[in-house]
């Protein structure tokens, strides 16, 4: 009877650890995939939480297989049309009698026209620390540095293994949310 029960026990505790195996495989398949490729698109709609007030905008991007990204302001109309690319270190923003402005987050570290860009250079190279199963998404916790300033980045993958959502979080507060949508690799 002791044998069944420590037999009972050693296969509980191993389909546990499978489970977790599984989870940090797709992990890990997601970032192989990406850095593999030519590079992705994909939509967002950005939400930055200032505390007392919230901005919300979309934007499709392109990104490079290095983490760059291009991207295109799609809503709300008054920007649509604002064009620009982010890499490590640098920007540039493209328009025609529109000023773009989002006072910055997370001590000067953030503006949230950046949030796709981060997202991808934290898929390419974060460091992930923690990843479980919430309802049919998978979410994996992410720091962008080892830094004590790191940014946080939340991000749920559905069945595809591909981003269907991401924050950011700085010293402990949601700063970004991004829903992402028609993520595809090239």
């Amino acid at each position: 009877m002791k044998r069944m029960v420590a037999v009972i026990i050693a296969l509980v505790l191993l389909t546990g650890c499978t489970g977790k195996r599984d989870e940090l495989d797709r992990a890990m398949k997601l970032r192989a995939n990406l850095l593999g490729c030519l590079g992705c698109s994909f939509d967002v709609t950005v939400t930055a939480d200032y505390g007392d007030e919230l901005h919300k905008f979309s934007m499709n991007c392109q990104s490079g297989g290095r983490g760059d990204v291009q991207f295109t302001v799609l809503q709300p109309e008054s920007i649509a049309g604002i064009t620009g690319n982010i890499s490590s270190g640098e920007g540039k923003l493209t328009f025609d009698d529109v000023v773009l402005q989002f006072p910055l987050l997370a001590d000067g570290q953030v503006t949230p026209i950046s949030g796709p860009w981060i997202l991808m250079k934290t898929l390419l190279g974060g460091y992930l620390t923690a990843v479980s199963e919430e309802d049919d998404l998978l979410h994996l916790t992410i720091h962008d540095s080892y830094e004590e300033d790191a940014l946080q980045m939340e991000i749920w993958l559905d069945r595809e293994n591909v981003p269907v959502c991401a924050e950011i979080f700085y010293d402990g507060r949601r700063i970004v949310t991004m829903t992402i949508e028609n993520f595809q690799m090239r």
